[in-house]
């Protein structure tokens, strides 16, 4: 069995366990910043889901970079693997990852490619929206001078970063939470990019195969 095959049926096996993993550290990671008050047992259970999550995904990342055969050139072809083991509030897009995995697993038809962009970069937004608002959140609160006083500001504030809009009555002070706010900001124009770059690229397919289907003189 060649290290192609033996990859591919590692990725395969994993798939819905990373899955879960990623949902499993989000919960968690809310759980330390939203309900601080709870238990101290309950606090070392989510944080024993974090540290577990992040153990998974790191034996995972080594395990594939070790099947491909490729070196450090695997780094370079795979980033987003290798951004969700350093960054682990990115893990969620996993989801992302293995949506095409599941549909082809259950013999439906994969989406056109239109379609798949726009609804990647939706739940990306969702996702890295809720990661990011929690995330900056955990360092906005309490701090000297923060505009940003509950979880649900914080969430406005990710709507307005992330859609580019930036009413700027809610902004980070803590250079923590700056600092989240440049990747966060980052994500949001790579975001909207991807989705009106699309649409547009589908409206002049529209309108090219409008075109073609039109006699001749008409």
């Amino acid at each position: 069995m060649d290290d192609d095959t033996r990859k591919a049926r590692w990725e395969q096996a994993t798939e819905l366990p990373l899955a879960f993993a990623s949902l499993a550290f989000l919960a968690s990671y809310a759980v330390r910043v939203l309900a601080p008050g709870l238990r101290d047992p309950l606090q070392d259970l989510a944080l024993a889901l974090l540290l577990a999550s992040w153990l998974l995904f790191a034996v995972n990342y080594a395990v594939v970079w070790r099947l491909s055969g490729q070196g450090l050139s695997f780094v370079r072809k795979h980033p987003l693997d290798a951004v969700v083991v350093i960054l682990p509030l990115l893990r969620p897009l996993r989801f992302v990852k293995i949506y095409e995995a599941v549909q082809r697993r259950h013999g439906k038809p994969r989406l056109a490619l239109h379609a798949r962009v726009i609804a990647y970069s939706g739940i990306s937004t969702l996702l890295l929206g809720f990661a990011g608002a929690l995330a900056v959140y955990q360092q906005e609160r309490g701090a000297p001078g923060a505009s940003m006083k509950s979880f649900g500001d914080a969430v406005w504030w990710a709507c307005a970063t992330l859609t580019t809009v930036g009413y700027g009555d809610i902004v980070p002070v803590t250079p923590r939470g700056r600092l989240i706010a440049v990747g966060m900001m980052a994500i949001g124009l790579a975001l909207l990019g991807a989705v009106t770059g699309t649409f547009a690229s589908w409206l002049l397919q529209v309108f090219a195969r409008e075109d073609d289907e039109r006699p001749p003189g008409g």
